[in-house]
């Protein structure tokens, strides 16, 4: 997920957004601990979401 399409979403989204991508991050660990993915760099995308949802929910709240 790109900056540009985080800034779109409303704080409600953001929220709801964050919850899934930690789900889908948590997931991706389990699956990943039992077989090994076929894109391990998945992962590191999921990860650098969160951030950026993270940093944009952050940003507004001290707006």
């Amino acid at each position: 997920m790109r900056q540009s399409e985080v800034k779109e979403f409303s704080v409600e989204e953001l929220h709801e957004e964050l919850e899934n991508h930690k789900r889908k991050l948590a997931d991706l660990k389990m699956t990943h601990v039992l077989s090994p993915l076929d894109d391990p760099s998945e992962i590191k995308k999921v990860r650098r979401s969160i951030a950026r949802i993270a940093t944009e929910i952050t940003k507004r709240e001290l707006d």
